[in-house]
């Protein structure tokens, strides 16, 4: 009972550094992904406001932030971007920004300026990434934003990541070629997430949406052995880290998708998001991770107030990764 009891304790505790925010200074998208719903809930759009940005480096100061990931919707779209960044970069951080990839060309210079790195979306080669992201010429303008940002400095550090899904898991080598093609420096996988509210979605996918991108049993035996072949034939990029997971590693998408279609227990999840970071969404609403529900909002509280308050303690206290439904299948973990 007494461990029981520590256990709690240590799991509810105060947080004084935060080395992690993932920060999403717009809330619209300029894709229409298949896998994703934020263009269809966030027309007009949310900027996290000037005000909030200058009360934010505070806060940030105070966790000792060492690394901010600018994510989205789009942040590109945020119309004061680059003065949000600069009042980041008065402190001792590292920005990360992740993008879909079509205003890259647009806002070249200042990225290079202001953002340590990019990691763009990639859904495959040129055919596949156009009818997953819902956008003629997607690819085109991603790789003329990769050129752009590689004319402004030819080591900017530019990687890809993969939604790996129906539409596309056949075409898993063919998308490790292309973003060799497009003269990335890595590519990282992951499977898509079904079963959250996460990304403006007014409920889990089921149906039909959860046969336009999951995958079934017999799909997960065919990734299965896709697999096995990309490993036998990018073994050097698996060796170079060129592809960010090991085989194994990828082998969890499988399995999460088998999960979802009941016929198998998800995967045993190592996380410890809840502590070390946090997400700040562009209205203000603070989230422990992607996925679960709000804790609080910096309109009623700062940051730090929010981490630390009566409901975000609770919730560390009494989180259970290995029982809890969010964090069974959840397909983005975080170990610091």
């Amino acid at each position: 009972m007494a461990a029981f009891a520590l256990t709690r304790a240590w799991r509810g505790r105060r947080l004084s550094r935060v080395p992690v925010i993932t920060l999403m200074p717009h809330s619209r998208c300029n894709c229409r992904c298949i896998m994703c719903d934020i263009w269809k809930a966030n027309r007009a759009g949310t900027s996290l406001e000037p005000a909030a940005v200058e009360r934010l480096v505070g806060d940030l100061r105070a966790l000792g932030v060492r690394w901010v990931v600018l994510s989205g919707g789009e942040a590109l779209l945020h119309p004061n971007l680059w003065a949000l960044c600069a009042a980041l970069k008065e402190l001792p951080l590292k920005i990360t920004l992740l993008s879909s990839g079509l205003l890259l060309e647009r806002h070249a210079a200042a990225i290079v300026t202001w953002c340590d790195e990019v990691i763009v979306s990639l859904d495959g080669p040129e055919a596949t990434h156009n009818r997953i992201r819902g956008i003629k010429d997607a690819y085109a303008s991603l790789a003329a934003g990769v050129d752009a940002l590689r004319r402004q400095r030819a080591d900017y550090p530019v990687a890809a990541r993969c939604v790996v899904q129906r539409g596309n898991f056949q075409e898993m080598s063919a998308t490790v070629d292309s973003a060799k093609a497009l003269g990335l420096d890595s590519i990282s996988f992951l499977g898509a997430d079904l079963a959250s509210t996460a990304f403006n979605r007014p409920q889990a996918w089921e149906g039909e949406r959860m046969e336009e991108v999951g995958l079934d049993p017999a799909d997960c035996d065919a990734l299965d052995a896709i697999l096995d072949a990309l490993a036998a034939r990018h073994g050097g990029d698996f060796a170079s880290r060129f592809i960010q997971e090991s085989p194994a590693r990828l082998r969890r998408i499988s399995a999460q998708y088998r999960a979802a279609r009941g016929v198998a227990a998800p995967p045993s999840v190592r996380c410890n998001a809840p502590w070390v970071s946090a997400v700040v969404e562009a209205d203000g609403t603070v989230r422990p991770c992607f996925f679960h529900e709000p804790i609080g909002n910096l309109r009623d509280a700062t940051l730090p107030e929010v981490l630390n308050g009566p409901v975000a303690r609770a919730f560390r206290a009494g989180l259970d990764m290995d029982t809890n439904p969010t964090c069974r299948r959840c397909v983005c973990t975080l170990k610091l």
